[in-house]
């Protein structure tokens, strides 16, 4: 059995802030300098005082309803983020509650700007393992709560925003291929201390990112026997336009393959991936059945990369996992997962 991605959604809160805001405030930059540098021209911020959990539970909600499931289904909610409402609880268990879920797993991961790709990784193994049947993966960020407005280098650079993926098992062509996962420690490159700011060594974060990435998706192609032609599309961590540029050349993957929505969302850590599938989907550039190539990197540094197959038709779907069914299994749920 593998894992396969059934179902997407996305997020984003109302309040719109473009470059022209930014000079509005006298920050000492403009709309050109900042296109040039990022590729960035707006970026969605969560007003102060509203939850990022109820950001996530919209996302979640539409994956939910793409994938065509009841959240009685989920066997499991993982729900990245650096910005959670508190430090504890976790924004899963709110998610988890909010969609009607039951009493299922639920447990936040972070994994910065590379939790997507994480998620997906221990998501898909929960479901090889027969674990789980169901897992639903939320990417939810609010940077604009660790952004330091008065830093021209840093300020333009984030934005706020949830994206979801709705994984199942089932008969996959694809799926859900094994993630190239890595880790540095680096934290006096790119951090933010509790309760302060994102702090960023822009140059070392650039080159880092671009050798990362593309070395997490070489591993991963050559191991799963594809090539990067082989490749429909390829999505990336939107951290700015330069990166994804870089990166993509580096790897030689065409212009016309490269999904790019930063310039609408900014970068929105681990929620950008997600956010940026939904985007080419709505757009007709993600059909069912295509191979997608994924890659993040983050804070610490983290980074990691992978291939999944979009919506792959004709898959057969496993059932839901019964009570019992396992026979080391925990006490089920009333809902049919794993506790």
């Amino acid at each position: 059995m593998k894992a396969g991605v059934v179902g997407i959604g996305r997020a984003l809160p109302d309040k719109v802030v473009t470059n022209a805001d930014f000079e509005a405030r006298g920050l000492e930059t403009t709309d050109d300098w900042i296109v040039r540098r990022t590729g960035i021209r707006e970026r969605h911020h969560l007003e102060p005082g509203d939850p990022a959990g109820a950001l996530a539970t919209e996302a979640a909600r539409e994956a939910i309803e793409d994938a065509g499931i009841e959240a009685s289904l989920l066997d499991h909610v993982i729900v990245t983020t650096i910005t959670p409402d508190f430090v504890t609880p976790g924004l899963a268990p709110r998610v988890a509650d909010d969609l009607g879920a039951g009493i299922t797993g639920a447990v936040d991961l972070n994994g910065a700007c590379a939790g997507f790709v994480y998620a997906l990784d221990y998501a898909a193994a929960l479901i090889e393992a027969e674990r789980a049947r169901t897992v639903l993966v939320v990417s939810c960020d609010i940077l604009s709560r660790i952004t330091d407005f008065e830093d021209r280098s840093t300020a333009v650079l984030f934005g706020d925003g949830a994206g979801a993926a709705v994984l199942m098992g089932g008969d996959f062509p694809v799926g859900v291929s094994k993630a190239s996962l890595g880790s540095e420690y680096r934290a006096d490159e790119l951090y933010a201390p509790l309760g302060g700011c994102l702090t960023m060594n822009g140059r070392s974060v650039y080159t880092n990112a671009v050798d990362r990435m593309a070395e997490a998706t070489r591993a991963v192609l050559e191991r799963e026997g594809l090539t990067v032609d082989d490749l429909d599309l390829f999505v990336a961590h939107q951290a700015n336009a330069r990166i994804l540029t870089a990166t993509a050349q580096q790897l030689g993957v065409p212009e016309e393959k490269l999904v790019m929505n930063v310039d609408r969302v900014a970068n929105t850590s681990s929620a950008s991936i997600p956010l940026a599938l939904r985007d080419a989907e709505t757009e007709g550039r993600l059909q069912p059945g295509m191979k997608i190539g994924l890659a993040a990197f983050g804070a610490g540094y983290v980074w990691g990369a992978n291939v999944i197959g979009w919506k792959e038709p004709d898959a057969r779907l496993a059932p839901p996992i019964q009570p019992g069914e396992l026979a080391d299994a925990p006490s089920p749920n009333h809902n049919g997962g794993l506790a």
